[in-house]
């Protein structure tokens, strides 16, 4: 006898999603959390980073005006402030996640929840429910490397927390979170220095987004050192000293650390139930998000697929259909667009022009230009849009965007990558003028081939 139709571990984006759902398909649904509702991407995410994103964008606005004929007196950023309502807005989003917990009639336990077998969950409390189907969306965290002054550093967590704007940012890191905040605290009116292993920021991305993106934080004044690592962090009588590998040394206020996330997997059993997991903690799943064991399921970063947070939304979609409709429905994690909320900001979908080669014969399509704003701004800040074709079929593989609305344009031209439209599709496309994305349509020669 079952206490649950679906038991949920986690109340992120993906974990509410299938509980809600399942919910209201008449299905008897428990869901249980230890923090707050809305997981990674709203309380201490995606939300409240692309706050922080609109409230460094102002910085812009500012002194764009004086362009277009607008007197602009000083201005100053109360960073305590926009905390403030900042949290408010989560606390409003929170509140709604709950509502949809409540209407759906999910049974929420506010606690932490493990697996004691395959069908029973064991609260915090000591209670336990058996449940015919479990489902682990337990998301991920950041992780730091162990080197002498970590416990000296801060992660993403802690950025939605300070109290005050720090004055020296050290970011370490080349992904896209570190490239993020690197454009936040410039924006904010921080000095920030972004060190990083690697040759490139933004590994796994397409090169020429790559290096215009490097080029373009570069002269918004972001102190951009790779192939750079840090040795020690030792606590300074003026800040946090830093010791580089090449010997120099420097002082800042706030150390960011974001070099990579790990699923959330720990504590809760899965070794003794058996469950595979891989080096990362990742929950091993199938197509279809199912572990080793029948009657358990894991979405989202737990599984460390593709770590976004409308794909978990759309794997606990895929998992309902598949448990409680009886339409197995694998998990699409083809031909994503996604975006990357820098300062200019990305949008990009399919191959990039290195992962298309190793496969196609492809064409190159590219243009860089300044935008109509930036022109009469007077800023040198340039615009990058590409387009990478497979020869042979004419379709298009990749798009790639750097410039303002780079988000808003991604979304809408990954509904047309994900139909399989060619090259002369954009092509017979009237552009919409005057705008950047016309620039999408009216690409007619390739720049070279493979």
């Amino acid at each position: 006898m079952f206490d649950f139709d679906l038991f949920v571990i986690g109340g992120g984006s993906g974990g509410v999603r299938a509980a809600r759902v399942a919910s209201e398909k008449g299905f008897k649904v428990g869901l249980a959390e230890e923090y707050r509702l809305g997981g990674t991407c709203v309380i201490r995410g995606c939300v409240p980073k692309k706050l922080m994103v609109f409230a460094a964008d102002f910085g812009d606005c500012f002194a764009d005006a004086g362009g277009f004929g607008w007197e602009v007196g000083t201005s100053t950023f109360g960073f305590e402030r926009f905390q403030v309502m900042k949290d408010k807005e989560i606390d409003r989003l929170e509140s709604i996640y709950r509502s949809l917990l409540d209407n759906a009639k999910v049974n929420f336990f506010p606690t932490r929840a493990t697996l004691k077998d395959p069908h029973t969950i064991k609260l915090d409390d000591g209670k336990t429910y058996k449940s015919r189907i479990i489902l682990i969306a337990t998301g991920g965290s950041p992780f730091i490397p162990d080197f002498e002054g970590s416990d000296l550093v801060s992660t993403s967590n802690d950025v939605f927390k300070l109290k005050e704007l720090p004055e020296r940012v050290l970011i370490c890191g080349g992904g896209y979170i570190a490239c993020e905040f690197a454009g936040i605290f410039n924006g904010m009116g921080s000095s920030v220095t972004q060190v990083y292993r690697g040759p490139q920021i933004l590994r796994g991305f397409d090169n020429d987004i790559r290096e215009h993106l490097s080029d373009s934080m570069a002269n918004r004044g972001i102190d951009i050192r790779l192939n750079h690592t840090v040795e020690k962090i030792v606590r300074g009588d003026g800040g946090l000293k830093v010791y580089f590998q090449d010997g120099n040394s420097q002082e800042f206020d706030f150390i960011l650390y974001a070099t990579g996330r790990k699923p959330n997997t720990n504590g809760l059993n899965l070794e003794k139930l058996h469950v595979q997991r891989d080096s990362s903690g990742a929950v091993v799943v199938d197509e279809y998000s199912q572990t080793v064991i029948p009657s358990i399921y894991a979405i989202g970063d737990a599984t460390n697929r593709l770590n976004l947070t409308p794909v978990a939304i759309r794997e606990a979609m895929s998992f309902v259909a598949t448990v409680f409709e009886g339409e197995p429905t694998p998990v699409d994690h083809i031909n994503v667009p996604t975006a990357v909320f820098t300062r200019p900001e990305i949008g990009t979908v399919g191959y990039s022009e290195e992962m298309a080669r190793k496969e196609f014969d492809v064409e190159i399509y590219r243009t860089k230009f300044k935008s109509m704003l930036n022109g009469i701004a007077n800023r040198d800040e340039r615009n990058l849009m590409k387009l990478v074709v497979d020869k042979a079929t004419r379709r298009v593989l990749g798009v790639h965007l750097i410039c303002s609305g780079s988000a808003e344009m991604i979304q809408m031209v990954g509904i047309a990558v994900k139909m399989g439209a060619t090259k002369e599709d954009f092509d017979r496309t009237c552009a919409v003028h005057p705008t950047a994305a016309e620039e999408l349509v009216t690409l007619h020669n390739p720049i070279h081939s493979s």
